[in-house]
C-alpha cells in the first residue's frame, strides 16, 4: 500500500460468524479503506452498516459483469434498506481467496457531510462489480458492521483489514 495508507486493524476469523464489526475507529484520518477477503458456506452478497445504524438511510448504485453479461441496479434509501449492499450477485463465494472487496469511505469523520462509499469486488468465479453508496447521515463513522444475506456466515480464515488515509 502507498505510504499514505496506515494500517489500523486486521481481523482474521478463527471460526464462522454471522457479522464482523470493526469498532473504535480513530477519527484522525481523512478517509478509510477496508479490504475484505471473505468466504462463506453459501455464495452471498456483502452488506455493511455504520455505527450500528440499521435505519433506512442507505442508497446505492451497482454496476456488474461476469464476462458474459452486464447490468446495473439502483436502490434509494426510501426503498427501506437498512444496510448498504456492497455487491450485487453473491460475490462472497465458497472458495477461499476467490474474491477481494476494496471499500473506500470518504470523509468518514466529517460531521457536516453525508458519507460516500466506493466499493469494488473482484471474484474469480462470479465476476466483478462496482458500487457507489451513500449513508445519509452526518454522524462520524466510529464503527462498521459487515453482514451477509440472510443468516449466512463468514467462514473461518476470512480477513477484514482497515486502513486510515493520512491527510495530505
Amino acid at each position: 500500500m502507498p505510504t499514505t495508507y496506515e494500517p489500523i486493524s486486521t481481523q482474521t476469523l478463527g471460526s464462522a460468524v454471522q457479522t464482523v464489526t470493526l469498532s473504535s475507529i480513530p477519527q484522525t484520518y481523512t478517509d478509510l479503506v477496508v479490504v475484505v477477503n471473505a468466504q462463506s458456506s453459501v455464495n452471498s452478497d456483502l452488506y455493511v452498516y455504520f455505527n450500528a445504524s440499521n435505519t433506512n438511510l442507505y442508497s446505492r448504485t451497482t454496476l456488474w459483469g461476469d464476462g458474459t453479461s452486464a447490468g446495473s441496479s439502483r436502490v434509494v434509501h426510501s426503498d427501506g434498506y437498512n444496510f448498504l449492499v456492497l455487491t450485487y450477485y453473491g460475490a462472497v463465494t465458497t472458495t477461499a481467496g476467490d474474491s477481494v472487496h476494496v471499500i473506500n469511505i470518504m470523509n468518514y469523520a466529517n460531521t457536516t457531510t453525508r458519507k460516500t462509499v466506493l466499493a469494488r469486488c473482484n471474484s474469480a468465479s462470479s465476476g466483478v462489480d462496482a458500487t457507489v453508496g451513500v449513508w445519509s447521515s452526518t454522524a462520524a463513522i466510529s464503527s462498521m458492521t459487515f453482514d451477509l444475506a440472510g443468516t449466512r456466515t463468514f467462514s473461518a480464515g476470512s480477513t477484514f483489514t482497515l486502513y486510515g488515509i493520512k491527510a495530505a
